[in-house]
């Protein structure tokens, strides 16, 4: 089985070539049940040398990616805890679609080593996936920054991430598969999912966007504060923007 909702945002976001790069920035969900040849052949066409995994470690088991690994495709844990010190109350006080851009912005100040590791392996040489488990919100927000070091107009950010809306119902079935104890009954009833978790507005990342560049100046200085150098965001650039000479993506 292929991953779901496994795309380059370059295709739909900037097809002209704008800003980014062709085939160095990839999203999908996690892999389910775990990657198998399918998947390994999907991120070998795809020339993925890096996969960039943004659960937490409760969400992850060892064989998610024990076979893209055997096959040379590296695999970096930069873990995005779903819970913790203010995402819950968070969580559970999340009516809007403004509430959860706010959300998103919690979830990478809490994690700004995770932040860091990730950047960091999106700046290394070749193609990279970027997921989390469902591909929508870790995966979201991460690739919204990326995206915007980039260049790319926050409209077409935007649109990118609202585009998870079609996959959402095979997305969530496979969840749901893996772990029935999750979405509406989360933490064993503790804690319900709220409705703008369960979809992929595209108001929550306008409002992430604009939180980011307000508190932080824009998408550089919230990486500077989860200590990103500099010089890793000019990497990055280097290998994924459009017109770059770098051969950073090639294996």
């Amino acid at each position: 089985m292929t991953l779901v909702n496994f795309r380059d945002p370059a295709a739909l976001a900037d097809p002209e070539g704008r800003w980014i790069r062709p085939g160095v920035l990839h999203r999908s969900a996690q892999p389910y049940p775990a990657d198998d040849a399918a998947i390994v052949e999907q991120l070998n066409a795809a020339g993925v040398r890096t996969i960039i995994d943004l659960r937490g470690d409760s969400e992850c088991e060892d064989a998610d990616w024990a076979r893209s690994r055997a096959a040379g495709i590296e695999v970096v844990a930069a873990r995005v805890q779903p819970t913790g010190p203010g995402l819950e109350a968070a969580m559970k006080d999340m009516a809007t679609d403004a509430d959860l851009g706010l959300f998103y912005l919690l979830m990478a100040e809490s994690a700004p080593e995770a932040v860091k590791l990730a950047v960091e392996a999106a700046a290394r040489p070749g193609a990279l996936l970027v997921h989390c488990a469902a591909g929508k919100d870790r995966t979201g927000w991460l690739t919204a920054l990326l995206l915007d070091l980039l260049g790319v107009p926050a409209e077409e950010i935007v649109a990118d991430y609202h585009r998870t809306t079609a996959a959402l119902p095979q997305i969530f079935e496979g969840l749901a598969e893996r772990n029935r104890a999750a979405l509406n009954d989360y933490h064993a009833g503790s804690l319900t999912v709220p409705r703008p978790l369960l979809e992929a507005p595209a108001g929550a990342m306008a409002a992430f966007l604009e939180l980011v560049d307000a508190r932080y100046g824009g998408t550089e200085g919230l990486l500077a504060h989860c200590g990103v150098d500099a010089a890793t965001v000019e990497a990055f650039r280097a290998k994924a923007a459009a017109g770059a000479t770098t051969a950073g993506v090639t294996a």
